[in-house]
């Protein structure tokens, strides 16, 4: 399986202006730029899409591992934080931070964390990254 996303830019690093498009049409011609992604500017940025894939990478990953239990959440909330250093004359991604509360039936803790752990293993984003960031796990049990 492939899926692909494209971006077009122009203009200089600071003043340019950029898009970003997905094969599935969800991103179409999404803005980005300097401004988005090192100040307060309109429009998205590499980190926020990379942040949004883990995040979603992660929760379906984690509903895997429930439904393998024969457990069925009635929500997953996550929230991906990823940090961008300065990194010598770049930039580098060095963390991403993953914030999941989740309330699932018929389940506990242990079960619970054993099982977000599973999924922060296994999902692809995560693998994506686990040479190269350092990757942690806040998961909240509400019951």
């Amino acid at each position: 399986m492939q899926k692909t996303a494209s971006a077009k830019w122009s203009g200089g690093i600071k003043d340019g202006k950029g898009y970003i498009s997905t094969q599935t049409g969800v991103l179409k011609d999404a803005p980005y730029g300097f401004a988005a992604r090192f100040e307060e500017g309109p429009g998205t940025n590499p980190e926020e899409l990379i942040g949004a894939a883990h995040a979603g990478c992660f929760t379906m990953a984690f509903s895997l591992m429930l439904t393998q239990a024969g457990l069925t959440a009635d929500s997953i909330e996550t929230k991906s934080t990823v940090t961008l250093e300065k990194d010598g004359e770049g930039f580098s991604i060095t963390a991403c931070h993953l914030d999941m509360k989740a309330k699932i039936p018929g389940t506990d803790q242990a079960t619970f964390e054993k099982l977000a752990n599973m999924a922060k293993e296994g999902c692809p984003v995560s693998k994506l990254f686990a040479n190269n960031a350092k990757i942690t796990l806040n998961a909240q049990f509400l019951a």
